[in-house]
């Protein structure tokens, strides 16, 4: 049996539950792992609300770090007692013990603690394709990136520091716009105080933004828009203040042809070979101390709620992990 946290009904964080699930043996394709930590994400969050639905009663978390303790046939890259991180589907990180598909689980290198990886995978590797499997960002070019003092946010301040990229950010406070400017920001844009269109419009003299990476939806779409250069990239990547409304795609011709992509993580590591080098290039980018994760906030499995609240409440900042 196996402590995990689920929901029997779609709704708010008061629906999470921790329950003992019996763990049976790895099938064809899967591993068994033991979980040291898992990552929080706002994924989670749209999972637990319905907003993307999945079959009740669910299992809740896509990241976490542990050992391997059983592997099912025809898996030939891991191995009981493996050090072992991933970001995968179906969730079902929020627990001691899980049965899982082997594909998008990677061996964790000695020189990366569990919790580091559990708050890296899925943040780090959206970093990884956001940067390089969408529009290849080159060193010169100017991105706009939005809560950039959040998990992903931080890791992205980083990442274009380490690699020639101008990163105008936003944040909502001077405390989190400073600490993404710690983080390698160029700048960072308190969009409570700001008109971050206008603001963009005036750091880049008038020309835009290269690209865009929005994971805020609703609330800043129109603005992101409004912050683009003439031929340049939209990546619209979450709906942390809900889904962003139908619109003309007219608006892009009229806005300078402006390209837009709605991404998501798991069609990049669809394919076990392109996930390794994916979390090989992250891994690379940790060991050498390009990237450091900050790990914000930390919570009991028990305490899941508490969590959610914290998160949904943008009270977070950096990365959010599950001690298990």
């Amino acid at each position: 049996m196996a402590k995990t946290v689920i929901i029997e009904e779609f709704g708010g964080p008061e629906k999470l539950k921790v329950v003992d699930r019996e763990v049976g043996d790895p099938g064809l394709g899967e591993i068994r792992i033991a979980q040291q930590f898992a990552g929080l994400n706002f994924i989670d969050v749209y999972q637990r609300t319905g907003m993307y639905p999945g079959q009740l009663p669910l299992s809740l978390g896509m990241e976490a770090a542990g050992i391997v303790d059983a592997v099912g046939e025809g898996v030939t890259h891991l191995k009981p007692g493996d050090r072992a991180a991933y970001a995968s589907m179906p969730p079902g990180a929020y627990a001691e013990v899980r049965v899982m598909p082997a594909t998008q689980v990677v061996k964790l290198p000695d020189g990366i603690g569990f919790d580091t990886a559990a708050a890296m995978m899925l943040q780090g590797l959206t970093v990884e394709y956001l940067f390089h499997r969408i529009c290849h960002v080159r060193k010169g070019d100017t991105v706009l990136f939005h809560a950039a003092a959040g998990g992903v946010g931080l890791i992205a301040c980083q990442w274009a520091r380490s690699e020639g990229i101008n990163l105008i950010g936003t944040a909502g406070s001077d405390e989190k716009c400073a600490l993404a400017l710690e983080h390698g920001a160029t700048h960072c844009i308190n969009y409570r105080t700001e008109d971050f269109a206008a603001k963009v419009r005036e750091l880049t003299d008038g020309r835009g933004v290269d690209v865009v990476m929005d994971s805020v939806g609703a609330d800043t779409f129109e603005g992101s828009l409004n912050s683009i250069r003439p031929l340049g990239w939209m990546i619209s990547f979450g709906s942390a203040s809900g889904p962003v409304p139908p619109f003309s795609i007219a608006e892009l011709g009229a806005k300078g042809s402006i390209k837009l992509t709605r991404p998501t993580l798991f069609t990049f590591i669809a394919e076990r070979e392109t996930c390794q080098k994916m979390a090989d290039h992250l891994f690379e980018k940790v060991e050498s101390g390009a990237v450091k994760i900050n790990i914000g906030q930390r919570f009991k499995l028990d305490n899941t709620r508490a969590a959610h609240e914290a998160l949904e409440a943008r009270k977070t900042t950096g990365s959010t992990i599950l001690e298990i």
